[in-house]
């Protein structure tokens, strides 16, 4: 039934202008306005749609964007000069439903770094002004 759909995914924000100037401006992306909100068009080709819902917003407590860069540190680096604020975490992570976990501790950059690709990759999230969770991975 949907196999050939276009599907895309969306997420609220509370301040339609700051978003455009975050996605825009900070991230570099392609953004589209039109008066249902706005279109962050990904370099994979896929579009994601931000809605306005003001008042009524709540931050997504996961993470809502993953950006795949080469170098996170460059990236961080570079987000970090233009005013993001890295997320830092020391805490127990649940990994599967028999209680197993893993510590998650960022560096003094906000990198979660990973020892080797079986383990996943070095992440780093950050928030969006609406307080939406993104993050840049390698």
């Amino acid at each position: 039934m949907f196999k050939d759909t276009k599907a895309f995914s969306g997420f609220s924000v509370n301040d339609l202008a700051k978003a455009k100037e975050f996605y825009a401006d900070i991230l570099g992306l392609n953004v589209s306005e039109d008066a249902m909100g706005l279109t962050l068009h990904l370099g994979t080709g896929a579009d994601v749609f931000a809605y306005p819902k003001g008042d009524k917003h709540e931050p997504a407590s996961f993470t809502i964007l993953n950006f795949p860069v080469d170098d996170i540190d460059k990236a961080v680096d570079e987000l970090t000069a233009k005013g993001v604020v890295f997320e830092k975490y020391d805490e127990e992570m649940p990994v599967d439903d028999q209680g197993n976990t893993f510590q998650m501790k960022t560096d003094e950059k906000g990198i979660l770094r990973s020892d080797s690709p079986e383990h996943g990759p070095s992440i780093a999230w950050f928030k969006d002004p609406a307080g939406n969770v993104l993050s840049v991975l390698q």
